[in-house]
């Protein structure tokens, strides 16, 4: 392990996309400096899986997901349980997704992403791997959908990544055992009522990440976003919780590897790695 308890972790970002084609390695150097012990890439594209692969197989403390974001939900109407879970049988796969409901852009057809997110759901379920679910101005069918199959099939692990929805998906998805995690959008000046959400979500249960290469936090909004500035969400997110920085840290980096269980101890904080 690191030894430090000030270890962050970024549960999702996109190493693949073309704002890192040049300095990749950089970029992961650069979070490592920072102490982010561990990056996990997201696949948003089952067909881009291998590129995403061999990123996390390239990097020790790298690692991916398998999975269609609800953009590409029409495009990956074939992809089946039984691919997500044959894909994740690697050992750098730690995580189904990005599946679940957008809304907001509907790039998609709702019925092609509700099937696909329950599809995640029973991967998620059969691997006993995280699900990162993206949801956008779609809290009420998220939450139906994910009590439905919590109901027909029993408990699953995941994640509301990046979460910008009201206070009853949050509390009813912690109600459900699931984790709720925030990006850069709760530093943003105007994200008050996402801050008093965040408020809510126990300590036990919260995430942070960067979504990189987006949403970058204050003092960096508007570039691009990368792992490193996971440091200030958290910093936010401290806040929030009234809890110093390190406790934060501690929190939230025990919070990911209870969540995260196919990562290696080896790479946990020493109080966490025995």
């Amino acid at each position: 392990g690191q030894g430090s308890s000030l270890m962050l972790v970024d549960h999702h970002c996109h190493l693949d996309f073309a704002q890192f084609a040049d300095d990749r390695a950089g970029v992961i150097e650069r979070a490592r400096t920072a102490g982010v012990g561990v990056i996990v890439t997201i696949c948003t594209r089952v067909k881009r899986f291998p590129e995403i692969l061999a990123i996390a197989q390239a990097h020790d403390n790298v690692f991916c997901s398998v999975g269609t974001h609800p953009h590409q939900a029409d495009e990956e109407t074939e992809v089946t349980t039984a691919d997500l879970v044959g894909l994740a049988a690697h050992p750098k796969v730690v995580a189904i997704g990005e599946a679940g409901l957008d809304y907001y852009y509907k790039k998609s057809t709702p019925a092609n992403q509700s099937e696909s997110f329950r599809r995640h759901i029973r991967a998620a379920r059969e691997t006993g791997l995280p699900l990162e679910i993206h949801t956008r101005d779609a809290d009420e069918d998220a939450a139906r959908i994910l009590a439905e199959e919590h109901a027909a099939g029993g408990a699953f692990p995941a994640i509301l990544h990046c979460y910008t929805g009201g206070v009853e998906l949050a509390l009813r998805a912690v109600e459900l055992g699931l984790y709720v995690s925030f990006s850069g959008v709760v530093s943003f000046k105007k994200s008050e009522a996402l801050r008093e959400v965040a408020r809510v979500v126990p300590l036990d249960r919260l995430l942070v990440e960067t979504d990189a290469p987006f949403l970058a936090p204050e003092p960096h909004r508007g570039k691009t976003n990368e792992p490193a500035f996971v440091v200030h969400t958290a910093a936010a997110l401290a806040r929030v919780h009234d809890v110093a920085p390190d406790r934060f840290a501690a929190a939230t980096t025990a919070n990911f590897f209870r969540l995260f269980s196919k990562v290696p101890r080896r790479l946990a904080p020493q109080e966490l790695a025995v």
